[in-house]
């Protein structure tokens, strides 16, 4: 059952529901395009019922609670795939090919926004805000996103590094403590590499905040918080070169929001960045 759709679970369980349940059905089958922009107390609000009403529903259709009940809609409402990625064939000139390259990351990015959940970002700018020290740990192709983070967030004058070597990782994973955050990228979430230096950091008691794909997120149960992305596989790419694009785009927000939070401070760290780059320009 953990792979059926939103959709179809609350269809299958609908004859077994109470009639509370079942007007929390019919609103969401009706408008799941909405469900998932809305937050748990939206729903109640409207059905004039109690948020652990909502909660339980969830878990009778399925779901270990509201958020994986918004994922699970978004994949019927905004990806089944809506093509996500159009065929690409040997037939394509290069220019249908770059066009379709384009509209699937237009579409990963849509799709990925759909999903995007309003607390589990505030919960991980308060987390980075907070932190004495923040460290982006990616293995592979998300060593690349990794590094991409600590390259932006390094401008706001917070403490952030980042080590792509495995064995680095651990060793400096060991270090960081609760008062730390560690930000882990992996698209298909279970990568040995990223998940070993997950549970170092929760044996050191280390804030976790997780970057992968909603449909393959063990490391998400290890994190504290997880962002999510959307994307789909194809003959000729893969769903993590996909995602990239997607991965990028949720550390962009964060590193906006932390920077717009940090006011005054992160603007004197920026204008020290430009200055310090403006000497390498001729």
């Amino acid at each position: 059952m953990e792979s059926m759709n939103g959709l179809a679970r609350i269809r299958g369980a609908y004859t077994t529901l109470s009639k509370k349940e079942q007007r929390i059905a019919d609103y969401i089958l009706k408008q799941p395009e909405r469900i998932i922009h809305h937050t748990i107390n939206q729903v109640a609000d409207d059905l004039d019922v109690a948020e652990s009403t909502v909660f339980r529903f969830c878990q009778r259709v399925g779901f270990k609670g509201y958020q994986a009940l918004k994922i699970a809609l978004a994949t019927d409402v905004v990806a089944p795939l809506q093509d996500i990625h159009e065929d690409i064939s040997n037939e394509d000139t290069p220019h249908e090919i770059a066009e379709k390259i384009f509209t699937s990351n237009v579409k990963t990015l849509e799709a990925t926004r759909q999903i995007l959940d309003a607390v589990s970002l505030d919960k991980s700018v308060a987390l980075l805000l907070s932190a004495k020290r923040i460290e982006f740990f990616g293995s592979g192709g998300s060593a690349v996103i990794a590094l991409d983070a600590y390259h932006k967030f390094v401008r706001s004058g917070l403490f952030v590094t980042a080590n792509l070597e495995s064995h680095m990782q651990l060793m400096s994973a060991s270090q960081l403590t609760k008062d730390d955050v560690a930000v882990l990228i992996s698209h298909s979430g279970a990568s040995k590499d990223t998940l070993d230096v997950a549970k170092v950091l929760n044996e050191r008691g280390v804030p976790t905040i997780a970057i992968t794909n909603y449909a393959k997120s063990p490391l998400s149960k290890l994190c504290d918080v997880a962002l999510y992305t959307v994307s789909q596989e194809t003959e000729f790419r893969s769903e993590a070169l996909a995602s990239r694009i997607a991965e990028l785009s949720l550390i962009d927000a964060l590193f906006t929001v932390v920077m717009m939070r940090r006011g005054e401070e992160g603007r004197e760290s920026l204008q020290k960045m430009r200055e310090a780059i403006s000497l390498r320009r001729m």
